[in-house]
């Protein structure tokens, strides 16, 4: 039986090298891709559009990312129709980062399925993990917000701005917050 190379231990949630040459060649053409992106000022959406289906794992109709955006390596992100990122949106995709339909992102949303290993030996040895980040449908998340790993949220929920999600949220929930908790649900709210 052959071994696991690094990329296929990091998409398993395994302990990788993340200095593996495929890996760090991968995340070189994601900086570049980015770099393209960034640079391609206001250039008409089909465009930029085009240039994020080749470059994402996969991309719905009608999706919007202002500039800048980063990534580590881009195939990992898969996002439904029209998803919007406003400006300075950076996803960290060692693990799948899904995202569903009609997502809104504010500025400067975070989404990190990068982690590290809590022991200092473990970590400064070099290995790292990471943890898929599943956001549903209709979710609104507010600026500034921060998405960890191993969370998902569930359809039609509000993260409020400057939240820090370190754990799941249900669907239909207004979750605000350091660490984000649900306030309330939105059927609640609409009562109101």
């Amino acid at each position: 039986m052959s071994e696991k190379t690094e990329l296929e231990k990091m998409l398993s949630g395994e302990l990788y090298r993340c200095t593996d040459p495929a890996l760090v060649a991968a995340r070189q053409r994601a900086r570049l891709v980015c770099r393209e992106f960034n640079s391609s000022g206001d250039t008409d959406l089909a465009t930029r559009a085009a240039l994020l289906k080749g470059f994402f794992g996969a991309v719905g109709a009608g999706v919007e990312i202002e500039p800048p955006f980063r990534c580590d390596y881009g195939s990992n992100i898969h996002v439904g129709i029209a998803f919007y990122a406003n400006f300075g949106c950076v996803i960290l995709d060692c693990a799948k980062v899904s995202i569903g339909d009609r997502v809104l992102f504010g500025p400067s949303v975070h989404v990190y399925a990068a982690t590290h290993p809590l022991d200092a030996g473990m970590r400064s040895s070099g290995l790292e993990s990471a943890k898929s980040v599943t956001i549903g449908s209709r979710v609104w998340v507010g600026g500034g917000a921060i998405i960890c790993p191993g969370v998902t949220i569930g359809d039609d929920t509000v993260i409020g701005a400057g939240s820090v999600v370190t754990r799941s949220i249900p669907a239909g929930a207004l979750a605000v917050g350091n660490p984000c908790r649900v306030a309330r649900s939105l059927s609640e709210m609409k009562r109101e």
